[in-house]
């Protein structure tokens, strides 16, 4: 259709081609300068929270990691009064003030691991070593054995495919590894235990994945699984803190990738986490 240009009178005649092609041009310049200063805007707002949330972040971590350092110590100090009276006056008080001096020493056990751990979670990022290249069938072969004791104890076997090196923290992905092994053996059934890890290639990430043949879960927990201290059993079916898979989560992100879990009830899990293959190189 060509364009219409308003007479003096209120009538509109055609456009000649030459003018008709120039006002759509300058229709066009004029949505894309709109459409540019828009996005412009928009980025600013986005960069601003995304700085203001790196902000809060960091103030969280520091707070979390002062408060579980400082903490340490009256912790230190009340569980060992509480180790004294249970080793001087149990037995020497009646029944009751047995079960006191226990509950309390069970406490303080219980609060100084989380603090402990508290203080582990927010390491991560404060303290990690810089990344190297390293093999992974190497940091599994180590994990493997910082868990020997409880893989044998349960009969737990591990097959591990060829595994590639890339760029990351030794130290952190040895963990990051010991963690979900160990969580395959905690949620075991009564079969035995299987795990099996393997590694797939991408241009960009290696994808890993620990997939054992446990008591599984339910969909709705895949996310609430990764959250800190957050547990799907009591500490009577299942021991621990609730913190193993948010510290996975963390060393995972640290390393540029992402984690996730499919997983059916009573079949299994399969723990899968990307990591970067660019850690390292000039930015």
């Amino acid at each position: 259709m060509t364009p219409l240009q308003e007479t003096d009178s209120g009538s509109a005649r055609p456009l000649p081609d030459g003018e008709a092609k120039q006002t759509v041009e300058q229709d066009l310049r004029q949505v894309q300068a709109e459409l540019e200063a828009r996005v412009q805007e928009r980025t600013r707002k986005l960069a601003q929270a995304n700085k203001a949330l790196a902000a809060s972040n960091a103030d969280l971590e520091q707070f979390a990691f002062a408060a579980s350092h400082d903490l340490q110590e009256p912790m230190r100090a009340i569980a060992g009064y509480c180790q004294l009276l249970q080793r001087q006056y149990t037995g020497k008080l009646d029944a009751t003030a047995d079960g006191y001096i226990k509950n309390a020493v069970d406490g303080v056990n219980r609060m100084y691991t989380l603090i402990e751990d508290l203080l582990q979670y927010a390491r991560i990022t404060r303290r990690g070593e810089p990344f190297q290249p390293t093999d992974f069938n190497v940091v599994v072969r180590e994990a493997l054995a910082r868990v020997k004791v409880a893989l044998e104890e349960s009969g737990t076997k591990v097959e591990c495919g060829e595994l590639p090196k890339l760029c990351a923290d030794k130290g952190q992905m040895i963990r990051l590894f010991q963690n979900l092994v160990s969580n395959a053996v905690k949620y075991r059934d009564r079969r035995a235990a299987e795990v099996r890890i393997t590694a797939d290639d991408t241009p960009d990430e290696v994808l890993f994945s620990v997939r054992d043949n446990g008591i599984g879960m339910e969909s709705k927990y895949f996310e609430r699984i990764f959250v800190i201290f957050q547990r799907l059993h009591s500490r009577a079916e299942y021991p621990g803190t609730g913190i193993g898979l948010a510290v996975c989560k963390r060393i995972v992100e640290r390393h540029g990738g992402r984690i996730g879990v499919e997983s059916v009830l009573g079949q299994g899990s399969t723990f899968f986490f990307s990591i970067s293959k660019h850690l390292g190189e000039p930015s």
